[in-house]
């Protein structure tokens, strides 16, 4: 967002920074299933024996107790400088064999791979991962190969890597190794323990050998844990959901639970939980040329109302907040605060928001995110700010702004507003470090309401080219991330409440209600028409309420209302 007037275009070029990696998974011809005698050749394959059998590059290697993917240790390797943290394991093999290599990553850029086959040596790669991610490949030995050289490896300038138990499974090469774990049972006992208006908790039993539990909310993927127990959020209020579980170990996923039905409770109410269908409005705490409001004034349409912005300060990762009383003339501190609850009384949140098109926090590492966490608890504390949003314009990083904002959410609680406002090419990808942000804190996440504006042309869902304006660029890039794993009550369409709030990209507030028509019923489309519908969709956002107030409100008197009124 602006903190100034946007009174003509300010291009933007968008360098893709892409990252080449060869991974030569290449199953040969003539490869069959297993046989009996095949075994798991990796020595310490968890790392339960400390870095036994395993050499690392400069020291870069430890075990620790936490992150790991099964048993009580993983491994842990840091790039540093010109080192990329490379960790390796001769493992014997028998010769004209086929193999299959895999192990479980977290975290920075991490390659798993193989040489010395005597044939073709080959290798997988991830970018950094919030959870644990399973890479495999196969390889093949040459006619005089009786051993091979396995490897992970970092990337330099990346944080730091986990990895655990790796597989080289195949014939036994007489090196020894360590058993091949089988596929869990599946898990009986599923049961709901609570509900609110947007979540429901589950528990079930135990399985002998699983290492973590995989739950599904309506046949899809929602949140995958380490214990008995899951809490899925971001759930609409008054509405029926069926719940499943799978129990997981590194040989894979067990089949899935029998399946139960929870209802979430009713939604709305005094300054209870927020609506099914939520306007959001960021409001300036500066004067660029908008009318100059108070919090009070903003109109009882905003249901989530993001303070515009929290500033970074000295220390790394922290950020603060100062009124700009004399810009905003003379509204004081006391009044604000004053403004913050009364909007509470009447049902609406009040968050702080962090960044913005000129604002840069740095949160590249464990100190400075829990300086984030510490500093924005602080915040709301101070203030009385429901949440915080996200609107950082110039790049985070997945793996520690995930870390920050869970440290955040275990300080503020179950309660806590989490909104994220990124741009349109941060949000074109899974892969992409926004994204994957999103997805990661999915379970805490409130809304993501993209910026549909200052963007240029993107693409669609359907592979297509639209361009910024249209009933299709909304829904066409909202299909993106409705289909990319966020929940439809997580996406909410992004903006500007005229003409001068944004360079480019405003449209009238019909095409916005056509876009929320198209998504929610399947009406007023353009020629992109989504394959389904996502009645739950949470709404939209604009920036600003000051903007909106300097157009004499049209926006949201004319978004307001329709969004309260989708199904």
């Amino acid at each position: 967002m602006d903190r100034a007037a946007r009174t003509s275009g300010r291009r933007r070029v968008w360098a893709g920074a892409l990252v080449s990696a060869l991974a030569l998974a290449l199953p040969l011809a003539g490869a069959g299933q297993a046989s009996a005698a095949d075994v798991n050749n990796v020595r310490n394959a968890g790392f339960e024996a400390g870095l036994s059998n395993w050499t690392c590059s400069a020291n870069s290697g430890s075990t620790v107790s936490s992150p790991v993917h099964g048993g009580t240790a993983a491994l842990r390797a840091t790039p540093a400088g010109q080192d990329n943290a490379r960790c390796t394991q001769t493992v014997a093999v028998r010769p004209d064999s086929t193999y299959k290599l895999s192990g479980w990553v977290q975290g920075g850029y991490a390659y798993l791979g193989v040489t010395g086959t005597g044939t073709t040596d080959v290798s997988t790669w991830t970018p950094d991962s919030g959870s644990w991610k399973q890479l495999s490949t196969s390889f093949t030995t040459g006619s005089s190969t009786t051993s091979v050289t396995v490897y992970t490896h970092g990337w330099y300038g990346q944080a730091a890597y986990h990895v655990d138990d790796l597989s080289v499974f195949g014939p036994d090469g007489g090196g020894g190794g360590d058993p091949e774990p089988t596929i869990p049972g599946t898990p009986g006992g599923l049961g709901v323990s609570g509900t609110t208006s947007s979540s429901v908790s589950l528990a079930w039993n135990p399985v002998s050998g699983a290492t973590g539990y995989t739950v599904y909310r309506d046949g899809t993927k929602v949140t995958a844990v380490t214990g008995t127990s899951a809490t899925v959020t971001g759930l609409a209020a008054s509405t029926s959901y069926s719940f499943q579980v799978a129990a997981t170990n590194a040989a894979g996923e067990s089949p899935k639970s029998a399946a139960v039905s929870a209802r979430t409770n009713e939604g709305g109410g005094g300054g209870g939980d927020l609506p099914r269908h939520a306007v959001t409005g960021y409001w300036q705490n500066f004067d660029n040329g908008a009318a100059v409001q108070k919090i009070s004034d903003v109109p009882s349409h905003y249901d989530i109302i993001a303070v515009a912005f929290a500033d970074a300060t000295g220390t790394p990762g922290a950020v603060t907040f100062n009124l700009d009383s004399a810009g905003l003339d003379g509204y004081t501190v006391d009044q604000f605060k004053s403004d913050i609850r009364a909007k509470q009384a009447a049902g609406k949140k009040v968050i702080i928001s962090v960044g913005g098109e000129k604002g840069t926090v740095s949160v590249n590492d464990s100190a400075s995110a829990a300086n984030f966490a510490d500093s924005v608890y602080a915040l709301m504390r101070e203030y009385g700010f429901d949440g915080v949003d996200i609107d950082l314009e110039n790049g985070l990083n997945a793996t520690y702004m995930t870390q920050a904002l869970r440290s955040l959410s275990a300080k503020a609680g179950p309660s806590m507003i989490l909104t994220m406002a990124p741009q349109t090419i941060d949000m074109q990808s899974t892969s992409n470090s926004y994204f994957r942000t999103a997805l990661n804190v999915k379970d805490i996440l409130t809304v993501v309401n993209m910026q549909y504006y200052n963007s240029g042309s993107m693409l669609g869902c359907d592979g297509k080219v639209y361009s910024q304006g249209s009933v299709d660029f909304l829904t066409a890039l909202a299909c993106i991330q409705l289909e990319g794993g966020l929940d439809p009550s997580q996406v909410g369409l992004g903006l500007p409440a005229s003409t001068r709030g944004a360079g480019s990209g405003y449209v009238s507030p019909s095409v916005v209600n056509n876009a929320l028509d198209c998504l929610t019923r399947g009406t007023n489309c353009g020629t992109f028409k989504p394959s389904r519908t996502y009645p739950s969709l949470r709404g939209a956002m604009t920036w600003s309420t000051n903007w909106d107030a300097t157009a004499g409100n049209a926006w949201s008197n004319a978004v307001g209302p329709h969004v309260h009124a989708l199904p």
